[in-house]
C-alpha cells in the first residue's frame, strides 16, 4: 500500500517547496484536470482524475509508492483530507495547505468572515444550504454542478440578498461579480464557484477586537431564555382578534383574558415538539405578533411567517428587526396561501383548524403543532393528522399567573396542544 499521502492544496499561487518537494518523490498523482497538467508533476507518475473521492482513495491506498493529492483550496476544510482519513483505507496523512476558497472569496469581497456560515451545497443538501441563507446575513456557499449561484437564486424567490460569485478562484479565468440575488438566474457561471450570500439583517457587527467566536456571535442577540412574555415582541400590544381567545381564560378574576396561539408556555412546548435547527425552514402560519417566528429562528432556522391580516405580517417583521434575526413573511389566506411556500421541514399551525392542518400534511414536514380551545376541535384535529400518516400527541395545558405581591391569580389560559411526527414508514 501507499507508504505516504501528501495531500497538498492548491490556491493559484506558487507551490511551496515542501509541495514541489512531495510532487518530485510522487509515483502516484490524483487530482482535477487542471492539477493534473501543472509542470512539478514527475512525468513517469502515474496519473487519477478525482472523480468519486471514495474510489480514488481505494487506488490510492492499493498503490505500492508514493501518492500525492492535489486540491483546491484549503484540503482539510469540505475537502479530501475527511475521505482520506476514513479508517478503512488505512492511510497516513500529511498536508501542506493553502488559502481556502472561502477565505480567499470574502479577501476579494474585502469583508471580515469569522462571523459567516459556511455550507456546501450539492443537489442533495441545495434545500438545506437556501434555508441557511435565508436564516443567516453572511453565508459562504460552496457550490456544485447543479446545485450553483443560478439554483440557489431559484430557490431563494422572494427573499432579497446581494451574491458575490467568485469564478475559478486563482486561476487566470478568475472573475468575481456582485449582484442582487434576483439577478442571478438569468446567468450562467462556471465552475468551480464560491457565493458569498449577504443580506436579510445585522451582520453581527461587534467593536474591533471583540469577535471570540466562529459564526454568529451570540452576543449580536443577547437576549437570553425562550418562552419570552408577549409584550417582548409586541410591546405596543395587538388585538387578539376573532376565535382566537381561550374560553376559559376569560372567567380568569377580573375577565384577564390570554390569546390562545400566543401563550408563551404553548409557545415553549411547541418549540420543544417541533426542535426547530439550522437547515430546517419553519412555517408559522397564523403569525399574530411574531413571538413564535422570531423564537424559532434565534435556533438558527429559516421561517417563514404567514398571516392573513398585513398588520400582522408588519408586526412579525417588527418584533424580527427588534430582536436581530432574518424571517420572511407571506400575507394570505391558508390553506391557499401554501401551495406556493417552499417545502418546510416543520409547522406550526396557529389558526384555521382541520383544512389548513390537512394542507400542511399534505407537504409530508417531519413535525406539525397546532392547538385547540375545545376537546371537540381537539379531536378533529388529532384525526386529521393520523388521517395523514402522523403519530398524534394530545396534551391539555393550563397556566395561571400569579400576582407576587398577594399570590392573586392574575390570568389563565387553558389549551389542548397537539403534535404530530411524521413516521418513518409513512
Amino acid at each position: 500500500m501507499a507508504d505516504r499521502v501528501t495531500v497538498i492544496g492548491w490556491d493559484g499561487s506558487p507551490l511551496t517547496t515542501a509541495a514541489r518537494s512531495a510532487l518530485s518523490a510522487a509515483t502516484l498523482v490524483a487530482g482535477a484536470a487542471h492539477h493534473l497538467a501543472l509542470p512539478e508533476i514527475p512525468r513517469d507518475a502515474e496519473r487519477i482524475r478525482l472523480g468519486s473521492l471514495d474510489l480514488a482513495a481505494r487506488r490510492i491506498a492499493g498503490h505500492r509508492g508514493t501518492a500525492v493529492v492535489l486540491a483546491d483550496g484549503d484540503p482539510g476544510f469540505f475537502g479530501v483530507v475527511r475521505t482520506l482519513r476514513a479508517p478503512e483505507y488505512g492511510l497516513e496523512i500529511e498536508v501542506v495547505p493553502a488559502v481556502s476558497a472561502v477565505a480567499a472569496a470574502f479577501a476579494r469581497a474585502g469583508m471580515p468572515w469569522e462571523d459567516a456560515r459556511v455550507v456546501v451545497a450539492h443537489q442533495r443538501t441545495l434545500r438545506r444550504a437556501v434555508n441557511v441563507c435565508r436564516a443567516h446575513p453572511k453565508v459562504a456557499v460552496l457550490t456544485s454542478p447543479g446545485a450553483g449561484p443560478a439554483e440557489l437564486a431559484l430557490l431563494l424567490d422572494g427573499v432579497h440578498r446581494t451574491f458575490v460569485v467568485c469564478e475559478e478562484l486563482g486561476t487566470d479565468r478568475e472573475q468575481v461579480s456582485v449582484l442582487t440575488s434576483d439577478k442571478a438566474a438569468d446567468h450562467v457561471w462556471r465552475d468551480p464557484n464560491v457565493v458569498l450570500v449577504i443580506g436579510g439583517g445585522s451582520t453581527g457587527a461587534v467593536a474591533p477586537g471583540a469577535a471570540w467566536l466562529t459564526g454568529q456571535d451570540p452576543a449580536v442577540r443577547p437576549v437570553r431564555g425562550w418562552g419570552l412574555p408577549t409584550e417582548e415582541y409586541a410591546p405596543q400590544g395587538y388585538g387578539t382578534g376573532p376565535g382566537l381567545v381561550t374560553g376559559p381564560g376569560a372567567d380568569a378574576p377580573g375577565g384577564a383574558r390570554t390569546t390562545a396561539g400566543e401563550d408563551p408556555a404553548l409557545r415553549v412546548a411547541q418549540l420543544a415538539r417541533l426542535g426547530p435547527r439550522t437547515g430546517d425552514l419553519v412555517w408559522d402560519v397564523g403569525c399574530a405578533g411574531g413571538a413564535f417566528a422570531v423564537e424559532a429562528a434565534r435556533f438558527g432556522a429559516a421561517v417563514i411567517a404567514v398571516d392573513a391580516d398585513p398588520a400582522a405580517c408588519a408586526r412579525t417583521e417588527a418584533a424580527a428587526r427588534r430582536h436581530g434575526v432574518p424571517l420572511q413573511t407571506v400575507q394570505g389566506r391558508a390553506p391557499h396561501v401554501l401551495e406556493r411556500l417552499p417545502e418546510p421541514d416543520v409547522v406550526r399551525v396557529a389558526g384555521g383548524g382541520v383544512p389548513v392542518v390537512r394542507a400542511c400534511a399534505d407537504r409530508r414536514p417531519e413535525r406539525i403543532v397546532t392547538h385547540a380551545s375545545t376537546r371537540d376541535e381537539a379531536e378533529a384535529v388529532g384525526a386529521a393528522l393520523a388521517d395523514g400518516g402522523y403519530a398524534v400527541e394530545s396534551v391539555l395545558l393550563q397556566t395561571v399567573g400569579l400576582d407576587p405581591s398577594d399570590w392573586s391569580e392574575r390570568e389563565r389560559s387553558v389549551v389542548f396542544l397537539l403534535a404530530g411526527r411524521r413516521s418513518a414508514t409513512s
